[in-house]
């Protein structure tokens, strides 16, 4: 079972990232393309026109990008890199989380917390577990990822509550669905821009 790991698309087109070289599907990149004034611009919802860019969803490929000049070779022109672009892709990534999850809580395929989604897992409607990366190691090692779905650790309590309109919630768990899809594409992103899991202490259940 994969810790929050980005899930195959198979049938997604490949596309190279600009700081590996390495040629993966779209789902595991970042698009951008270069705005009117000649600046970078991110393209999340890889919706904006022109030639895309691509980037790993990884803080340090977007880093190494934006500090050796990779997105101007790429653009075959000079182009402008905003100082805080890592900041900004994560900011809008996690953003993007949070509102499908949201999405998701409103079409009645998620719940938040612990005894809620316990019996999720055990009933077998639980796809996907979020766990907040600043919740108690405790509490969060009592529950166990979903067989054959998906653990993710990248959202803070603060951020998880959003989603489910709370102050904070440290467990959520997402039944299996269109959106709920989504939610594993964007969160995986995540994932790889904040560095870690967020510590999975989520226990494996066979």
């Amino acid at each position: 079972m994969s810790r929050g790991g980005r899930r195959k698309f198979n049938d997604e087109p490949e596309r190279r990232c600009i700081a590996t070289g390495e040629v993966q599907h779209k789902a595991g990149l970042i698009r951008f393309v270069v705005g009117p004034d000649g600046e970078i611009v991110p393209d999340l919802a890889h919706k904006l026109p022109g030639r895309g860019i691509w980037v790993a969803a990884d803080r340090a490929a977007l880093e190494k990008a934006s500090a050796k000049g990779l997105f101007s070779r790429a653009a075959k022109t000079q182009v402008k890199v905003p100082a805080d672009l890592v900041d900004l892709v994560e900011a809008g990534v996690a953003r993007r989380v949070v509102e499908l999850i949201s999405l998701t809580r409103k079409s009645g395929r998620a719940v938040a917390g612990f005894e809620k989604v316990k019996g999720w897992l055990a009933e077998g409607r639980a796809k996907v577990l979020f766990q907040a990366s600043d919740g108690s190691e405790r509490g969060k090692g009592k529950l166990w990822t979903p067989t054959g779905g998906r653990w993710f650790g990248c959202l803070t309590a603060s951020e998880l509550g959003l989603s489910f309109g709370r102050d904070h919630v440290i467990h959520g768990a997402l039944a299996a669905s269109g959106l709920t899809d989504k939610v594993i594409l964007e969160a995986g992103r995540l994932t790889g821009l904040r560095g870690h899991d967020g510590g999975n202490t989520a226990i494996g259940k066979e």
